[in-house]
């Protein structure tokens, strides 16, 4: 082990606080940070940043569950779809070219971006942000918080849901970013779950299925040889350290920044790293 990626604790501790905060992968920061900044190929890249993203989000889901905002019966039904459909697509994953990964991974940050620079109406805006609005006699599901807040609000259509998560962790598993997006997404613009439960069990099920994810990138790379599986190492080495204690201030980014200020800043970030990942997958 070296001290070569010393820098990636404290840019874990930053770049974690805000993936939790607004309930985006890590890997979807990580992953194009390995490949254009570190020149990593594109299948490393996206396995480590799953293995960040998997410990940086498992650290969250402590932070959350310590909040009582997660929607366990949610978490269940859509780990049936998301755990085989990051399998499926970490097994793509070593099998296309890098320039296509790279693109696809550059356009799926523009839409990414796209969902975040768009300006909510303000029905939906005040829909999203009003905890209360829906009764416990008319809701189908209600969480008493730690603060003793009781949220009420109803799941839609659980069938979509499966199916749209099952496609944002195919992505996950091929390219790193996709499932919190398309989670959060069903969520909180489908079904109008309140923010803090969307993104709260949004946490959850991407942790546990970039955990799995990872686990056969890993075993995808250690069929490539030690020297792989070594420069891994050491770039873990640093980086989870940040990485978990980022995960517990994201929680608390979350109640201190405004929404619309975190979505505009992660749509422009978004939208130059992707014209960034095209234009190298078009020079290569």
């Amino acid at each position: 082990m070296s001290a070569e990626f010393w820098y990636m604790f404290p840019l874990g501790i930053a770049m974690t606080a805000v993936g939790i905060a607004s309930g985006v992968g890590g890997a979807t920061f990580y992953s194009p940070l390995f490949i254009l900044g570190l020149g990593l190929p594109p299948p490393l890249a996206i396995g480590a940043g799953l293995i960040v993203e998997a410990c940086g989000f498992g650290s969250g889901v402590y932070a959350y569950l310590r909040r009582r905002l997660i929607d366990h019966r949610i978490v269940r039904a859509m780990l049936v779809a998301t755990v085989p459909a990051a399998l499926a697509g970490t097994l793509v994953a070593h099998y296309v070219r890098a320039d296509i990964l790279k693109s696809v991974l550059g356009m799926g940050l523009f839409a990414v971006a796209a969902s975040f620079l768009r300006t909510p109406d303000a029905v939906s805006a005040a829909r999203l942000n009003d905890l209360a609005e829906e009764s416990p006699d008319a809701a189908g599901t209600c969480l008493t918080t730690a603060r003793g807040e009781e949220i009420c609000y109803t799941v839609c259509n659980k069938t979509e849901g499966r199916l749209i998560s099952g496609l944002g962790a195919f992505f996950m598993g091929a390219a790193s970013s996709g499932l919190g997006e398309l989670n959060g997404y069903f969520l909180l613009q489908r079904c109008r779950v309140p923010v803090r439960v969307s993104v709260a069990t949004t946490v959850v099920v991407v942790a546990a299925t970039a955990l799995v994810a990872s686990i056969g990138h890993i075993v995808q790379i250690g069929r490539q040889g030690l020297p792989k599986l070594v420069t891994m190492g050491n770039l873990l080495l640093f980086t989870v350290p940040g990485v978990v204690i980022g995960a517990q201030l994201g929680p608390m980014l979350a109640d201190r920044v405004p929404d619309r200020v975190m979505e505009v800043g992660l749509g422009l970030l978004f939208t130059i790293t992707g014209g960034l990942l095209l234009v190298e997958a078009g020079l290569n």
